[in-house]
């Protein structure tokens, strides 16, 4: 039985549109990251996720613990149904949830802050300054991974953490240590240009070649001078964890002593932006499907919606990709619609009103957003259909 058959039979009882996470490919696919980590942890970053029933799935394999979330709400959200160890991956201005996390003892043991200037220091200080027995609040300190070459006068990376040579990390995490109601747990480092950056792009020979020269120069520096951060703040406080790298640099980050973790998620479903990475490996595991609703003509058929732009620079690699059967493509006057897409293709001439076509996404979480369950499928089954955040009434951003 082919993939499009498989998926159809299991299916064949639902109506499109609808998204699947194959648990087989999935499970694949957690044991590859956990292959490439070398024997350090996988923080599963949520955001690639967003269903809470599949992240204790993943959860439960060895290799993986802990989350990396992306809002503080999110963060609470989780303790409270019972996961620890969440590091919160992006700085909070949220002085509601603050207050929230400084209140309950239990659940600001479990959740960590990121920071990355006195700035913030401040503004949660104030924000929980009126909490009756305020609880410690743990912070972990991201440092700015990107390459700086020729002298500085040229940036490669991601614009995040303004903290990018020793002095200024240690400065901040002196201050985290030293003020009361602090606890410094942590440090972070997301080398975007490495771990996002795809190193064999699909037709793009001279662009891959480039890619993995810059790669290798950014994580050679970024290598030394994680280390010299590292020691620096291991004079300040005591650590509990070092938190680096994503699914498109698992194992050239853990190679580095200093990494004591790895932050992957995307890894898990295979969107199909990992298609251009050379040392990505696993099978397609989330997809969703369109209802053919019209054939306007020969060699074309409209599915349903389907324009769920993936984020990061407009262009065509952040259009979901028609994926089963094989052989369609968009009309490029159009791409992916709001509310219906055509396709073009041979093979659309052998699908009939009532169909479906299977996409992947770009990217792997933001899927959840368009959709209230994922059905999760075992062989040619639907076993569960679980909820994602949207489904449990949960938009965090």
């Amino acid at each position: 039985m082919t993939d499009l058959d498989r998926l159809n039979h299991a299916t064949a009882h639902l109506d499109p549109p609808l998204a699947v996470v194959d648990l087989a490919a999935l499970r694949y696919n957690a044991t590859e990251l956990v292959r490439r980590a070398g024997g350090k942890r996988i923080r599963v970053a949520t955001k690639s996720v967003r269903s809470r029933e599949v992240l204790r799935a993943v959860l439960a394999l060895e290799g993986f613990r802990g989350l990396l979330a992306f809002t503080l709400p999110e963060a609470l959200w989780l303790a409270g149904s019972g996961f620890d160890d969440i590091l919160v991956g992006y700085p909070t201005v949220d002085r509601a949830a603050l207050r929230r996390l400084a209140a309950d003892a239990r659940t600001a043991d479990t959740v960590t802050l990121m920071i990355d200037s006195v700035e913030q220091l401040d503004l949660i200080e104030k924000a929980t300054a009126d909490v009756p027995d305020a609880a410690p609040i743990r912070v972990c300190v991201d440092i700015d991974a990107s390459w700086r070459p020729l002298g500085g006068r040229v940036r490669i990376g991601a614009r995040r953490s303004p903290l990018h040579s020793p002095a200024a990390v240690a400065a901040v995490a002196r201050e985290a240590a030293d003020r009361h109601g602090f606890r410094l747990v942590g440090l972070m480092a997301y080398e975007a240009q490495i771990a996002g950056v795809g190193d064999a792009p699909p037709g793009r020979p001279a662009r891959g070649f480039a890619v993995r020269a810059m790669q290798r120069g950014s994580a050679a520096e970024l290598a030394e001078r994680r280390a010299a951060i590292v020691a620096a703040v291991k004079e300040i406080a005591q650590l509990e964890f070092v938190n680096g790298g994503g699914t498109g640099s698992v194992e050239r980050t853990a190679a580095e002593e200093s990494v004591t973790e790895i932050g992957a998620g995307s890894g898990l479903f295979l969107p199909r932006l990992f298609d251009g990475y050379r040392m990505v490996t696993g099978r397609p595991a989330a997809m969703f499907a369109l209802p053919v609703v019209r054939r306007p003509g020969l060699g074309v058929v409209t599915v349903l919606g389907g324009g769920y732009i993936a984020s990061g620079p407009p262009g065509t690699d952040r259009l979901p990709q028609p994926y089963l059967p094989a052989g369609l493509r968009y009309d490029p006057q159009e791409a992916a619609g709001e509310v219906q897409t055509p396709l073009l293709g041979d093979d659309a001439n052998n699908l009939a009103v009532g169909d479906r076509v299977w996409f992947r996404h770009a990217k792997a979480g933001e899927l959840c957003e368009r959709f209230a369950d994922l059905h999760l499928i075992q062989g040619d089954s639907v076993t569960a259909t679980v909820p994602t955040y949207r489904g449990e009434g949960r938009t965090f951003l």
